[in-house]
């Protein structure tokens, strides 16, 4: 079976998700911290009229924190009932990918980054990390999207 995946940089790896879990892309525009949430959390921001957690997927995964800029978007994913923000670097594009083309995260020790992969899509030019949306968010105590 087929799947249609939104694929995204964070540096210089390439990331999916799977495209029914996206709501929509938005531009960044600076977010409002919180105070007592995870170092991932970069806060929230207003998506009209409705509060949106944003979560630094960078430093979700482990890496370096973003230092978000102009180029940065946000990407908003469904999560269950709730809607929740990535900061990314980039989209790149959409692809389909066939179930048996996804391949599973290799065991690698201690890479804080493959708790978080559903699996792993070789294309012809680019390895994509195809995160699992509900375990990146499972742990995040934000606010309720209204």
């Amino acid at each position: 079976m087929a799947r249609q995946l939104i694929t995204f940089r964070l540096g210089e790896q390439s990331f999916g998700l799977d495209i029914m879990a996206i709501r929509e892309i938005r531009a960044w525009s600076p977010a409002t911290r919180l105070p007592h949430v995870p170092p991932y959390v970069a806060g929230v921001v207003n998506l009209r009229g409705t509060v949106l957690p944003v979560i630094d997927l960078a430093a979700r995964l482990g890496w370096e924190p973003a230092n978000p800029t102009d180029r940065h978007v946000i990407i908003v994913a469904q999560v269950g009932t709730q809607l929740r923000g990535l900061i990314v670097d980039a989209v790149s594009d959409i692809v389909t990918a066939q179930e048996e083309e996804m391949q599973p995260a290799p065991a690698t020790g201690s890479d804080a980054v493959v708790p978080y992969l559903e699996g792993l899509l070789a294309l012809e030019d680019r390895m994509v990390m195809v995160l699992d949306l509900p375990g990146l968010t499972a742990d995040a105590v934000l606010p309720e999207a209204a």
